[in-house]
């Protein structure tokens, strides 16, 4: 891999109450830092570019380990069931009769039982359940 197998002994033998996978930004950090103290990296600049280059990888790391905080699974179902919810109540509104006394025109009132309506509602609802 990416480490010696001293690297991991030291990496693994380290007792932190915290994560411990940010060790190897600090070793790399701190062997930068002696680099340029040997002359190896020419100038602070250059250490300071190098440095900036890591933040970034590390920041962006952060944002990829934040992603597993919250369940994907229990995020899509409260979407699906937000936008069943939604989309009955839009139905609702949206299938009443409307008022056969002011007859509008084209519109009579159609006095049936509204067979798909009915299983929109149950193919619907029994989906949120699976």
């Amino acid at each position: 891999g990416l480490m010696t197998p001293e690297e991991h002994k030291k990496f693994e033998s380290l007792n932190s109450p915290h994560n411990k996978f940010w060790i190897p930004c600090v070793w790399f950090s701190n062997l930068a830092v002696k680099a340029r103290n040997e002359g190896r990296i020419r100038d602070s600049v250059l250490l300071q570019g190098i440095l900036n280059e890591l933040n970034t990888l590390r920041s962006q790391c952060g944002r990829l380990y934040g992603y597993d905080w919250i369940s994907v699974p229990l995020v899509y179902t409260q979407v699906v069931t937000v936008a069943v919810y939604s989309f009955f109540l839009a139905c609702l509104i949206g299938r009443q009769f409307l008022d056969p006394a002011k007859a509008y025109p084209g519109h009579e009132l159609d006095l049936f039982v509204p067979v798909f309506t009915f299983l929109q509602f149950f193919f619907y609802a029994g989906w949120l359940k699976v």
